[in-house]
């Protein structure tokens, strides 16, 4: 973008709530002298498509063009707090064993015969999942919902003799369980003929999105998947506009080659790992962006659909942890693939492994020392101790430096650590340290950047009865919501 046009979007944005900065826009849009009309009407374009987005004020904050001045949208800020959702793939991959389908198996392959989302939904609450994303449409084109846009979808499967609807039964098996959910809509179609003809193509998805953003109920999240493309050129503004009209607080799911229509950004892997340090804001081409980082990993290895023979490929109890260390632990959200099988169910080792994997979850949080062994906070630091997330302590106004310490009647023993940081205001803290107190001086025992969303450090047994969360640097003064200790070690979990 030239530089006059990007000095005039700073200026209308600058200090401005989102009505002022519309009637600003308006008033810079009227001006008619010299070439401020042409740089104005190239204003126009842009700020309007922002606004059609209805998150630009997570794109300019004031002038300031800085990763920490950035601020999560409020829809952002509840979506960060789910932490952990579940990516379900179910269709005629499911019954000829592939992961990807040609688009050419006929409806009649999908015919599951005690199709159950309810037992889905209950195995992925047992994990601890906040959320779930129903893969509606692969790149195969077949819909599992009917859809009155082509007959190649479940009402001319001979499941349910044409007339069931797998979208509409997860939707309310999810809700039913408490259980938020998003819809996966693969812009790649290798089934229906008009793709070869982009403006068709585009109607064509377009109508399929709203049979789905307007009769599946609240949208969490919107998975654009940014596989396949056989040159096809897709209309993403007009996606995103309409996706905005109807389902406002819905946020998307992208890849960073779409970076301008996603408010979610993919880890770069299917490892389940965030293998960076991660800031919630990025930058691309001289702009900068609230985009949180969501892994998504399967839970059996290499497989996203269900397929027999492959039950060598389920990740065991240890990996999933670690996993959730390297994604949730990492500031980030964990998108596991769950996959039923050919009778419409999640098969029974599936079912124990992500209840396994539940449990474990919930043994841990239940294990906070600083609770359990009675920690006392430092005056005026209690809000970051008191295993209340919605809670939080601020250091001093201004400050860049900061601390916050515990003590213990007696020494405990620990080897890992869980900080949340408040986001609200942004991204803060640069540089810190996890120090005990031996008796002389302070020493670390895990020191790191960002902490960001949540932070979960492991180290080396450690006893002390001091111990204290050292912010080195911070851009502005640190809010933690949560600064809590453990002993992962006594809990071995079986390696199967």
């Amino acid at each position: 973008m030239p530089l006059a046009i990007r000095k005039q979007l700073c200026k209308i944005t600058a200090g401005t709530s989102y009505e002022l900065l519309r009637a600003s826009i308006r008033i810079t849009l009227s001006r008619e002298q010299g070439s401020e009309r042409m740089v104005s009407s190239i204003v126009k374009r842009v700020a309007l498509s922002m606004m059609l987005g209805g998150f630009l004020t997570t794109v300019f904050v004031g002038n300031a063009q800085n990763f920490t001045d950035l601020k999560p949208s409020p829809q952002t800020a509840e979506w960060q707090d789910l932490e952990f959702g579940v990516l379900i793939h179910f269709g005629p991959n499911t019954f000829l064993g592939k992961e990807w389908g040609d688009g050419t198996a006929s409806p009649s392959v999908f015919n599951p015969t005690q199709f159950d989302p309810e037992q889905w939904m209950r195995a992925i609450k047992s994990a601890g999942a906040r959320y779930v994303v129903m893969v509606a449409k692969h790149h195969d084109g077949f819909c599992l919902w009917p859809t009155k846009q082509t007959d190649y979808s479940v009402k001319s499967s001979p499941w349910k003799e044409g007339k069931g609807d797998v979208v509409g039964e997860v939707a309310a098996a999810a809700r039913k369980y408490g259980l938020k959910l998003g819809i996966y809509l693969s812009p790649w179609d290798r089934h229906e003929p008009r793709y070869s003809n982009s403006l068709q193509y585009d109607s064509y998805y377009l109508a399929e999105m709203d049979e789905l953003i307007q009769n599946y109920g609240e949208l969490v999240e919107w998975w654009l998947d940014g596989a396949g493309s056989a040159g096809h050129v897709y209309n993403f503004p007009r996606y995103i506009e309409e996706l905005r009209t109807y389902q406002p607080n819905t946020l998307v799911f992208a890849d960073m080659a779409l970076f301008d229509y996603g408010d979610i950004r993919w880890v770069g892997n299917e490892d389940g790992t965030i293998p960076y340090e991660n800031w919630n804001v990025i930058d691309r081409h001289g702009f900068l962006r609230w985009r949180p980082v969501e892994s998504d990993t399967p839970l059996r290895k290499g497989h996203w659909f269900w397929s027999a023979n492959t039950e060598g490929t389920l990740k065991s109890l240890s990996e999933l942890l670690a996993t959730y260390d390297d994604t949730v632990g990492r500031g980030g959200q964990l998108m596991l693939g769950v996959a039923p099988d050919d009778r419409g169910l999640l098969s029974d080792v599936d079912v124990k492994r992500l209840a396994e994997f539940g449990a474990a979850l919930r043994k841990r949080c239940g294990q906070n020392l600083v609770a359990k062994e009675h920690g006392r906070a430092a005056p005026g630091t209690a809000a970051a101790f008191d295993g209340d997330p919605n809670t939080f302590w601020s250091a001093p106004m201004g400050s860049h430096q900061s601390s916050i310490e515990v003590d213990f009647p007696k020494e405990i023993t620990f080897d890992s650590a869980l900080t949340i940081e408040w986001l609200n205001d942004g991204q803060h803290v640069e540089h810190y340290r996890i120090e005990v107190w031996n008796g002389k001086e302070w020493s670390a025992v895990a020191e790191s950047g960002a902490i960001g969303h949540k932070k979960i450090d492991s180290f080396q047994l450690t006893t002390a009865s001091r111990i204290r969360l050292n912010i080195l640097a911070s851009t502005r003064e640190a809010h933690i919501r949560e600064f809590q200790l453990f002993r992962a070690s006594k809990h071995p979990t079986n390696p199967n």
